[in-house]
């Protein structure tokens, strides 16, 4: 399924601009990362996913924006990619609300790619843990690892429950999508392998997931 819009790399971009933004006016940040003003301010639940707290956040999120987000977005399309990524942000934002003050970054919506892009092509292979594995083994780590994480295991900086609560989204979307859109089933498949170093992929878990 083509894509003309490339909603991933706009969304990259805005990342970036805005980080710069955060950068050079560190009062701006106050008005939009989500808080315990969130309901006074319901905005924060949306523009919260588009700020980050070092360049070493912003970069390890576009790194796994770019890499799974093109795929996913050349799967089902632009809008339903927009669609997908704003409300799985958003939804992650509201869970974050109540158990994670404080919080920004765009975790949620990444994650709920990676549950979708499970769904939809569960057997390409992903290289990570410094094992190849397919896509959907990939996700079953990071839902398990956020499992753990609620139950105080790993680092309690990172908001575990936001996370799993933008996978889950993910792969409900990507069932849905799969019913609706048979196409879908046998869509883009000229990927078949994605090489992720290890070492990158183990910071990107590190900074990227943190809110």
């Amino acid at each position: 399924m083509a894509s003309d819009k490339l909603f991933t790399l706009w969304i990259s971009l805005v990342c970036v601009v805005i980080f710069a933004i955060q950068f050079f006016f560190p009062p701006f940040t106050n008005y939009f990362f989500l808080s315990e003003r969130a309901l006074t301010m319901p905005w924060q639940f949306l523009t919260a996913i588009f700020l980050h707290g070092s360049i070493v956040h912003l970069l390890y999120n576009l790194f796994a924006l770019l890499l799974f987000g093109l795929i996913l977005e050349h799967n089902i399309g632009s809008r339903k990619f927009l669609l997908l990524f704003l409300l799985s942000g958003i939804f992650a934002n509201i869970i974050s609300f109540f158990w994670y003050p404080n919080a920004l970054g765009a975790s949620g919506a990444i994650m709920a790619i990676l549950g979708c892009l499970a769904v939809l092509r569960p057997m390409m292979v992903v290289w990570a843990f410094n094992l190849p594995m397919p896509m959907f083994v990939l996700a079953l780590f990071w839902i398990g690892g956020s499992v753990l994480g609620i139950f105080g295991f790993g680092d309690q900086g990172i908001g575990y429950l936001a996370h799993l609560s933008g996978i889950i989204i993910g792969v409900l979307y990507g069932f849905f999508l799969r019913l609706k859109t048979p196409r879908i089933k046998n869509g883009f498949t000229s990927i078949r392998k994605i090489a992720i170093n290890e070492g990158s992929m183990r910071r990107w878990e590190d900074y990227n997931l943190r809110r």
